[in-house]
């Protein structure tokens, strides 16, 4: 299927000198959403790696993760930026491409020792999944896949994450 046709580029978004892949086209085409998640669900399960939970990072993470988690069959856990979750939380700074943000997680979130398949709808920089398997690692787990609709491979954001495989659908 012809998933970059479902993507549009928007420059200067959200701040000048970045182009934005914006993944709404494809969400809202049934067939491309059902491709896309279907596709990495049965690559992970053909990998055999035994996820116990799949991590989605706020916000398009929650898109790519709830559905991939329902699809293997575990649990979805959230990652999300500073302040919106209710209880003890771990947090890290990171550097985005375009500036400095911050995640969170729950302390209690996942279990000791926990699987963990970290998804996203892109990787770039690779400073925001790097923070998040800073996360998943303070709460004793360890992070074993990565998923991603879209990898912008020139700014080589795998080189920030571990040894474990990286699925990505789209490559720019």
């Amino acid at each position: 299927m012809d998933l970059k046709s479902l993507i549009r580029d928007i420059p200067d978004f959200p701040k000048p000198g970045i182009l934005f892949r914006d993944i709404t086209k494809l969400l809202s085409d049934p067939d491309g959403l059902n491709y896309t998640i279907n596709f990495l669900a049965e690559k992970f399960t053909a990998a055999e790696l035994n996820a116990d939970y799949v991590v989605g990072i706020e916000s398009r993470g929650f898109i790519v993760g709830a559905p991939l988690a329902y699809k293997l069959g575990i649990g979805f856990v959230p990652v999300r930026k500073t302040g919106k979750l209710p209880s003890s939380v771990y947090s890290v700074d990171y550097q985005l491409h375009y500036g400095v943000d911050r995640l969170e997680i729950h302390q209690d979130a996942l279990e000791p020792g926990s699987r963990v398949l970290i998804a996203d709808d892109l990787i770039a920089t690779g400073g925001t999944v790097s923070a998040t398997v800073n996360l998943v690692q303070q709460l004793g787990c360890k992070p074993i896949g990565f998923a991603f609709i879209i990898e912008l491979r020139d700014l080589e954001g795998r080189k920030h994450l571990p040894n474990v495989p990286i699925l990505t659908i789209i490559e720019y």
